[in-house]
């Protein structure tokens, strides 16, 4: 299972992306969770402690190992450089582990993303392809509210895009955006998470204003999640009702995705 999560930033995003992870790993799947996020805090998200989470180096960032992988310095705009690097030992020597879920922080190349001729850009990508095409354990994508980290091939081998939104028109805007940006990269499978709903009448507001968009359930406000966030807590084992929503999520993921051809 390859599942990307985007949105507005604020809606939810990496808080979805962890209690999934948390309920693959709980499940007994080995889990690899991506932090491509520019806002990268997943690591808290899954309850790694902040002075762990402080000293992780995104990927993006070990200069040393880009070098040596793609032959250019990182900073390179164009030159000649290995568009392939090799990246399979990447997730097992450069992750940090919680609960039987591998953490993976991309990092952020500074400036525009797409369409960059860079060893910083082939690194990441090569590196998600691998991890998307070529690993057996269940990833989870915390990305932006774009689609940049994505090529097409890698994006076509993403089983579900998972665009998370609240009650407002700001964040329904940006998931019509995402899915656009999706569909342009071949993705057909998207689906949306309301999050922060506090009424029928906010879930309501959501299904009706996005019809083109299954919905596989809702994730209402809980001061806990807030209270989590306060004391560096995993939002899954601290707020257990939270927990068991976010199951019904990916159950109804993985029914929808057993019809699918």
């Amino acid at each position: 299972m390859k599942i990307a999560i985007s949105g507005k930033g604020g809606v939810g995003k990496t808080t979805l992306a962890s209690l999934l992870a948390m309920v693959y790993a709980e499940a007994g799947y080995k889990v690899i969770a991506i932090d491509a996020n520019p806002d990268a805090n997943l690591a808290l998200a899954l309850g790694i402690p902040l002075e762990v989470a402080e000293q992780i180096t995104p990927i993006i960032e070990l200069q040393d190992l880009i070098y040596e992988r793609t032959g250019a310095k990182p900073g390179t705009i164009g030159g000649t450089f290995k568009l392939n690097p090799r990246v399979d030992d990447i997730p097992d020597r450069f992750s940090t582990e919680r609960s039987g879920i591998k953490l993976l922080v991309m990092g952020t190349i500074k400036g525009p993303l797409a369409g960059c001729v860079c060893p910083e850009s082939a690194m990441l990508k090569a590196l998600l392809m691998h991890l998307i095409l070529r690993r057996d354990e269940v990833v989870i994508l915390d990305m932006d509210a774009g689609v940049e980290h994505l090529g097409r091939g890698t994006a076509q081998g993403v089983d579900a895009f998972v665009i998370v939104v609240e009650p407002g028109q700001r964040s329904l805007q940006t998931a019509r955006a995402v899915k656009r940006l999706s569909q342009g990269l071949g993705i057909t499978r998207c689906y949306g998470v309301g999050f922060k709903t506090k009424s029928e009448a906010d879930r309501q507001f959501i299904r009706d204003n996005l019809p083109e968009l299954p919905i596989l359930g809702f994730i209402d406000y809980d001061e806990g999640i807030a209270q989590a966030d306060a004391q560096g807590l995993n939002v899954y084992e601290a707020v257990p009702q939270v927990a068991q929503s976010v199951k019904g999520v990916s159950d109804k993921l993985e029914k929808l995705l057993s019809k699918e051809p």
